[in-house]
């Protein structure tokens, strides 16, 4: 059995435990994917830089309510593809090539899983042990496990990034946010898009209002089909595929009318899950939750046993142990095990008070704390209230300027500290224009201070924040916050 003194499953957020700090140390990074984890192979940044030119599309055929009129006459789907991958590829073979030119550090790059504690087993056989032994393997992707989801015209987020050309006619099976951005980047590129989700609700962990507002945004740009489960993906022997679906009889359609779309390609955006079910955690005495398949840490991010006991020497950060599935979570967490595992003396705690997230779509959605139905709940819970201002985008000098007419800032507050539970929007620039709330929850600055306490430019975007914090009737003098 080989040993080292450090063992990192992942080469994600994993990857960025390791600084000079660890150049004494001999260190196992074993990844059996592409190197450098979902976010920048196939998650966040491809993304990102697909979602881009499809805003600037959306953009452009809205231009024509304030006056000007436009055309997209030339989507070129090769070359967007191999400008992204093409830098995307060089950074993985890059971060690749650098681990494996480090002394101290040994490569593999093959599945790995648990056959016993701190004891491991490589898929070509060779086995590993180490004093410390850090879990940041992420998740995959989940599929419905429909007849046809194996023909090659279907496809998750995985690889539909990769395809040749742009499809004239997608269907987009799945609700959640990333169903929402992949049918944003074909509608702007100029496909044809039919979205089938099995409930009523899009974007279940967002709040109501923000959700209702997206609903209405998204049936006006492709065919919003809610209330649909889908049945089975049919080979139609001309390079098409036929989406049968089932409506369930809680929308329009009636209960079990059956609905046939055909497609060019299929993109089953019905989810992720932890790795888990590729360690065997079990033989290595780890504690996973059974609803989410999540493996359980402590504050510390210290892995625990089934029956809540940690498990010394074994760590875990990212999607494999945390229910947000975002790289920002994933990259604080493991700066917190980079530190723990250095200095057991003095150990540091993750700080998940106020995760924000954004959903890149159209138009595009950010969140942060808790929605209106958790505070209301929360506040009967502790025997306050809470106070609830919605702006919208359309009313504020900037917005007049866009003709907006979704856009909606939505902040909710402890009535009686003024201080902020939760921020909701949907609209232009909305990841952007969250971050100084986002700021105001970690620190603990109350919304009047927060309101009067600084200038807000005018008549830029942010006024909406700005008379956001001012309509929300709180117990907090104004004038106090004047005072410097």
């Amino acid at each position: 059995m080989r040993r080292f003194d450090i063992i990192i499953i992942g080469s994600g957020s994993g990857n960025t435990i390791l600084s000079e700090a660890y150049d004494g140390l001999d260190v196992a990074l074993i990844d059996g994917g592409i190197f450098g984890g979902t976010c920048i192979n196939v998650g966040c940044i491809p993304t990102k830089m697909y979602v881009y030119p499809a805003e600037i599309s959306d953009s452009a055929r809205e231009l024509d309510r304030l006056g000007v009129s436009v055309s997209i006459q030339d989507v070129r789907w090769r070359e967007i593809r191999d400008r992204i991958f093409g830098r995307i590829d060089a950074i993985s073979e890059g971060g690749l090539a650098y681990r494996q030119s480090l002394e101290n550090v040994t490569v593999f790059q093959e599945m790995v899983r648990f056959t016993g504690p701190k004891t491991l087993m490589t898929a070509s056989g060779e086995q590993l042990t180490a004093d410390q032994i850090v879990i940041a393997s992420g998740s995959h992707v989940t599929t419905p496990g429909v007849p046809g989801e194996d023909l090659p015209q279907v496809h998750t987020s995985d690889t539909v990034m990769r395809i040749d050309d742009l499809p004239q006619r997608v269907v987009v099976v799945g609700g959640g946010f990333i169903a929402a951005e992949f049918a944003h980047i074909f509608h702007g590129l100029g496909s044809s898009v039919v979205q089938l989700n099995r409930s009523g609700r899009l974007l279940r962990a967002h709040d109501a209002e923000i959700v209702e507002r997206f609903t209405a945004a998204a049936s006006e740009q492709w065919d919003l089909a809610l209330h649909h489960g889908i049945e089975a993906i049919v080979d139609n022997g001309d390079g098409t595929v036929t989406v049968r679906s089932i409506a369930s009889g809680d929308g329009s359609a009636p209960a079990g009318e059956v609905r046939e779309d055909v497609a060019d390609i299929v993109l089953l955006a019905t989810g992720r899950r932890p790795a888990t079910d590729l360690l065997d955690p079990a033989a290595g005495g780890l504690g996973v939750d059974e609803r989410t398949h999540l493996l359980q840490v402590d504050e510390f991010q210290r892995v625990l046993s089934p029956t809540g006991e940690v498990v010394e020497g074994v760590w875990a950060l990212g999607d494999i142990c945390s229910p947000w599935q975002l790289k920002h979570v994933a990259n604080h967490e493991a700066r917190v095990v980079a530190h723990n595992l250095l200095h057991p003396e003095s150990l540091l705690r993750s700080d998940h008070r106020f995760v924000p997230s954004a959903v890149f779509t159209h138009p595009q959605i950010a969140s942060v704390g808790m929605t209106e139905h958790q505070a209301r709940t929360w506040a009967a819970e502790n025997g306050t209230e809470i106070a609830v201002k919605a702006q919208e985008f359309g009313d504020v000098a900037y917005g007049w300027a866009m003709e907006d007419r979704y856009g909606l800032c939505k902040l909710i507050a402890d009535r009686s500290t003024g201080q902020l539970l939760g921020a909701h929007m949907i609209g232009e620039s909305s990841s952007s224009l969250i971050q100084p709330l986002i700021q105001a929850m970690s620190f603990g600055l109350d919304v009047s201070s927060m309101a009067r306490g600084q200038y807000w430019i005018h008549p830029a975007l942010a006024e909406v924040v700005e008379n956001a914090l001012l309509g929300l009737d709180v117990d907090v003098e104004e004038a106090v916050a004047l005072e410097h």
